[in-house]
């Protein structure tokens, strides 16, 4: 019971001075020295709002730590060269053979069986939907 009435309390005690605030902020905007309070009040609450898209400092491989926007950009550039040069030691035994020519037909057959076992599914890119090539019947596949 005690909690409540502190939390009470604190509550309107913060409630007031937020009113406070507010007020004294309502009339320093309309006195001709603090018009430009207005612009520094919306260019901070945007620039709060901005998502930080970079890191201020990198770690080189000297160990010391990059402050500057060109240095970071050249430190990137450095590893990935490096990372993209590596030979991995996975990559040498796979092999594949290189097929050439015209890919295998599909039977219409294959396309009835295909359709049959789809049921209610978004259209493709070309916009047909199951449905519609089922109802065109031995028309939509060949």
């Amino acid at each position: 019971m005690e909690y409540k009435k502190c939390r009470q309390s604190a509550k309107r005690v913060i409630s007031l001075a937020k009113e406070k605030k507010q007020k004294e902020c309502a009339s320093d905007l309309n006195d001709p020295e603090h018009q430009n309070e207005i612009f520094r009040m919306a260019k901070h609450m945007v620039k709060e709002r901005q998502v930080i898209t970079g890191s201020n400092c990198l770690k080189g491989v000297s160990g010391k730590a990059i402050v500057d926007e060109k240095g970071i950009k050249d430190s990137w550039k450095e590893y990935m060269e490096k990372l993209m040069n590596e030979e991995n030691e996975c990559d040498h035994g796979i092999s594949a053979e290189v097929s050439e020519g015209p890919a295998d037909c599909i039977r219409t057959g294959e396309v009835a069986a295909a359709l049959k076992k789809i049921r209610h599914k978004a259209p493709g890119l070309s916009g047909l939907s199951a449905e519609m090539i089922q109802a065109t019947e031995s028309i939509g596949t060949q």
